[in-house]
């Protein structure tokens, strides 16, 4: 490198410290890095030190230091010229200024260098950034490139490769699935459905269900391309158990998205859901999957025919008391009851009302609880002839008893269902009252019923059964509440207990 030469000083004008001042420093530095020596001990005219030359800087980043220098030194001559001017002072060029004159010039240049070196690392963040999308882009187009390729039994186990890929890719990576349903990833693993490999099955399915995460244009897309049918077909040809939940778990992801339902369940997928849901074989994830999908697919109101063609009722309470699974499948319930049919259905089961009376007890399920009173409340609401069954059930002291204990919820629902089943509604009702007031779900605890008030004198005989029936449920529930107070067990209600219970209607029940 040539040496930078600068002339010498005329004889007789040479000061000493001049050469000291800010403005002399400036210029050195400045002339330090046109020369290059920025890093080394160099003096302009002298000899390299015998340290190693550091790496260079970026490419034109020493040009941009020098531009800001040189406005630097620009901005404090003008700075000087305009305080002596001000002064009606005039000093020579070669006065040297004294050191600190300005205080601000060094931070106004500590403030450049540090704006330089915040753009340069952005500049280096932002093409790590670009040069790893651009490794993702390839490596995505690799893969799917290897799917698309022609001959299955040609390339059997490249292609296999390729869809573990993209279940590895898409697993955790929104980008990366929207990336590959655009490079055209979605056909070829439908196709792979038709292979006769279980292992290439199950790598298409898993890697169809990474797809659809979260995406439901790729769920459609995934149904649009036969992926539906493809699947029944191979349930139909006898699939082994592990390929039949990895079924499963796409009807599940598939059946999120409201378009898809009504397509999954005209296609025939119901049967084989609630097949996998009884199967004492099945895992115990696939057979939440499977109820899950039915839970998908009863929101659609036009499955809901198909679900309780396929015996779906039944199955469901005879699920109840699973504490794995009676929460989903009373939700199931709640949503077939909706239809006519699936009253018609539940009315029909045996023991049906007896097990949603039987929940109503599940203190510690309080989800399971609300289903079930809304349920109930669905049923006596839309037919009188299921208030009797209730009733010969035990369903007014369970909800005398959830109307006191249970949720906010829950309370409401029970209040409301006992204002239909203790009302002039439903003339069964009080029949069926009359006629079994000493059932052991009703009668108190001492054995013996309560007499009924003097001022019942004027009242029909539907509505004294109403009252009595009433009258022992109230006094059932307090002695329940007392045993779970943890009270005496030889405590009884006082007279005045008794009094108030015997002159109470249903009216007067604070709910």
């Amino acid at each position: 490198m040539a040496e930078c030469e600068r002339p010498d000083p005329v004889a007789g004008s040479f000061r000493l410290w001049p050469a000291f001042s800010p403005a002399a420093l400036r210029r050195r530095f400045l002339d330090a890095i046109a020369c290059g020596a920025r890093g080394r001990r160099k003096v302009c005219g002298g000899v390299d030190a015998a340290e190693p030359r550091p790496i260079g800087p970026r490419p034109g980043w020493s040009d941009r230091l020098a531009e800001l220098l040189q406005e630097e030194a620009a901005d404090s001559v003008a700075v000087y010229a305009t305080e002596d001017a001000a002064r009606g002072k005039i000093v020579d060029a070669a006065e040297p200024r004294p050191i600190g004159s300005r205080p601000r010039g060094s931070e106004r240049l500590a403030e450049l260098l540090h704006e330089e070196a915040a753009d340069s690392v952005a500049v280096d963040v932002a093409e790590d950034a670009a040069g790893r999308q651009i490794t993702s882009l390839e490596e995505l187009q690799r893969v799917v490139t290897l799917m698309q390729l022609e001959g299955w039994n040609a390339s059997k186990a490249r292609r296999m490769a390729a869809a573990t890929d993209v279940r590895r890719l898409a697993k955790d990576n929104p980008e990366a699935r929207e990336m590959l349903a655009l490079l055209g990833a979605i056909p070829p693993l439908v196709a792979m459905l038709d292979s006769e490999e279980p292992d290439g099955q199950i790598a298409a399915l898993y890697a169809l269900l990474n797809l659809g995460i979260g995406s439901e244009l790729n769920k459609a897309s995934i149904v649009k391309a036969g992926a539906v049918h493809k699947m029944l077909r191979l349930i139909e040809s006898g699939s082994s158990l592990a390929v039949s939940e990895a079924i499963v778990a796409n009807f599940l992801g598939l059946s999120a998205f409201d378009s898809n339902k009504p397509l999954i369940g005209a296609s025939g997928a119901i049967p084989f859901l609630l097949s996998t849901f009884q199967n004492p074989d099945t895992s115990p994830t696939a057979r939440q999957d499977a109820l899950r999908a039915l839970f998908n697919l009863s929101i659609a109101f036009s499955n809901l025919p198909l679900l309780i063609d396929a015996g779906t009722v039944p199955s469901l309470l005879a699920s109840i008391g699973d504490m794995a699974v009676s929460e989903r499948s009373l939700a199931v319930l709640s949503n077939l009851v909706a239809y006519v049919e699936g009253r018609r259905a539940l009315s029909r089961s045996p023991d049906a009302f007896a097990i949603l009376v039987d929940v109503l007890g599940w203190c510690d399920a309080a989800a399971c609880q609300e289903i079930a009173v809304y349920v109930l409340m669905v049923m006596a609401h839309k037919g009188h002839s299921d208030r009797a069954a209730m009733v010969a059930a035990g369903a007014v002291s369970a909800l005398l008893e959830v109307a006191l204990l249970g949720t906010l919820l829950s309370q409401k629902r029970a209040s409301r269902l006992l204002e239909i089943l203790t009302g002039d509604k439903g003339k069964g009702v009080s029949n069926i009252a009359s006629s079994s007031v000493t059932l052991a779900v009703s009668a108190p605890l001492s054995g013996r019923a309560a007499p009924i008030a003097p001022a019942t004198e004027g009242m029909s005989e539907e509505r004294k059964a109403v009252k009595e029936l009433v009258q022992q449920s109230l006094q059932s529930n307090m002695r329940r509440i007392i045993r779970r107070a943890k009270l005496l067990p030889d405590f009884t209600p006082s007279d005045r207990f008794k009094k108030l219970t015997i002159t109470s209607t249903s009216k007067s029940l604070p709910f």
